[in-house]
């Protein structure tokens, strides 16, 4: 069956109608046996029964529908989808339909511009028309008498189309190309003898061509002045007005602060002065005078001073 691509040991599907003669359709299938062999299988399936058929998916390497010389079938697009299930990844589909000549489909037959576009909806690929045959008048007038069509030119196409060499659903990895990483520049090697130029071994430290230099002579005498304690201090703590000492403090107020806050504070031999003459000493300055919070400060009048 070389018109067909048929070869040794392949698996083959014969798709008919019932207006196929039973003498064509026999003819057809003991050709294709033979050219299979004894390897390959023919099944046969009428095309009202193929979506009932317990096909498993990519079962066959060719189908061929409609192609027994007689038939006249329509496929839908539920049977077209069912051969591109069964047919196996790359196998291939050669279908004979009858089409109109009219762009709009009718409600029994497709268009010939339409015919292509099916095949490829239903998973299909390479679809090309391989051959046209006008119909004779018997048979355009029985077509036409049993579909109930009126006025239109029929004509009888052959198809081809192929399945992609993958299975609906199935994966696959990819190998994706990552550009490798620059491969480092490697240190140039140091000669060995221009590195022994920059050693410097303890036999080198006492030669006399040595010549060591003191760090203190290296200091000026205005290095050696003790700086002025103001200028230590930071622009805001010169700020009239303000006498607070920042968080860590190095220039010196927070111990001036600290300072001033203890002269401040009234200085006492048993520390009690403050609490009153019941716990004062005898000699106590602030005898007679009302106890005072700590740190207040207390005014004495002469008097009180010649007393005590």
């Amino acid at each position: 069956m070389a018109e067909y691509g048929i070869s040794m040991g392949q698996q083959v599907a014969v798709v008919w109608d019932s207006h196929s003669p039973p003498e064509a359709l026999q003819s057809l299938v003991q050709n294709i046996q033979a050219a299979v062999g004894v390897e390959g299988h023919v099944s046969v399936e009428n095309v009202n029964q193929l979506l009932q058929s317990s096909h498993k998916e990519s079962s066959f390497d060719v189908i061929l529908s409609g192609m027994v010389p007689g038939s006249s079938t329509a496929h839908s697009t539920e049977v077209l989808a069912e051969i591109a299930r069964i047919l196996k990844p790359g196998g291939r589909v050669l279908l004979k339909e009858v089409v109109t000549t009219e762009t709009i489909n009718s409600n029994k037959l497709k268009a010939r511009a339409k015919l292509p576009a099916a095949l490829t909806l239903s998973g299909l690929i390479d679809v090309k028309e391989l051959q046209k045959e006008t119909l004779t008048s018997e048979q355009a007038r029985s077509i036409q008498e049993r579909l109930g069509l009126q006025g239109e030119e029929l004509l009888s196409v052959q198809m081809e189309g192929k399945k992609p060499n993958f299975e609906v659903g199935s994966s696959s990895q990819l190998r994706l190309s990552f550009a490798k990483k620059p491969i480092a520049a490697e240190k140039p090697a140091v000669d060995p003898s221009a590195a022994k130029l920059w050693t410097l071994s303890a036999n080198d430290m006492n030669d006399d061509d040595v010549d060591l230099l003191d760090s203190d002579e290296l200091l000026d005498p205005e290095d050696l002045k003790k700086p002025d304690p103001a200028s230590l201090k930071a622009p805001s703590c010169k700020e009239a007005g303000k006498r607070k000492a920042c968080k860590n403090c190095t220039c010196g107020l927070a111990e001036e602060l600290e300072q001033e806050k203890r002269s401040a504070q009234p200085k006492s031999a048993c520390g009690n002065c403050y609490l009153g003459d019941a716990f004062r000493c005898a000699s106590c300055p602030y005898r007679g005078m009302p106890a005072f919070k700590p740190g207040e400060k207390i005014l004495l009048n002469e008097n009180s001073l010649h007393d005590a």
